[in-house]
């Protein structure tokens, strides 16, 4: 089994990174079980890319500091979905249940701000193997 860990934007993934990310889901000799954020956007169409294969979901829903919950997908068949927890917190949660972790920025350069960069960073100080996908499809 191997528990990969997604992060994306709110707006969605291009469709080149959709394509890249279901290579990685669906294309694969053993089982997988995604763990991401439960977000509208990339959230949502990665749990329907790993559905789509076979794969297992896991939900982490997030809230901000002030305890406003996240725009929700919908993620029907989810294996289980965790409690809320403030977003940072819960992207540490989704890289520390990973095995690897897989992002799709909205854009080409790393960000000092924002959820996707911040958990990329934080999955590199785990020294969890991260892969970049760029929105128009190659590894970053």
């Amino acid at each position: 089994m191997t528990n990969i860990g997604f992060t994306g934007t709110q707006i969605g993934m291009t469709d080149a990174q959709k394509t890249k990310v279901l290579e990685y889901l669906c294309l694969v000799d053993y089982m997988v079980t995604l763990h991401h954020g439960g977000c509208v956007g990339s959230d949502s169409e990665a749990h329907q890319l790993a559905l789509s294969c076979g794969a297992d979901a896991i939900v982490y829903p997030g809230i901000n500091k002030d305890g406003v919950a996240a725009k929700r997908g919908d993620f029907p068949a989810a294996a289980e979905v965790y409690p809320e927890r403030f977003y940072l917190d819960r992207n540490r949660d989704i890289v520390d249940n990973s095995d690897i972790l897989i992002a799709t920025p909205k854009g080409f350069e790393e960000e000092q701000r924002g959820g996707t960069w911040y958990t990329i960073r934080y999955a590199r100080t785990k020294e969890k193997p991260v892969t970049i996908i760029l929105p128009d499809g190659r590894l970053g």
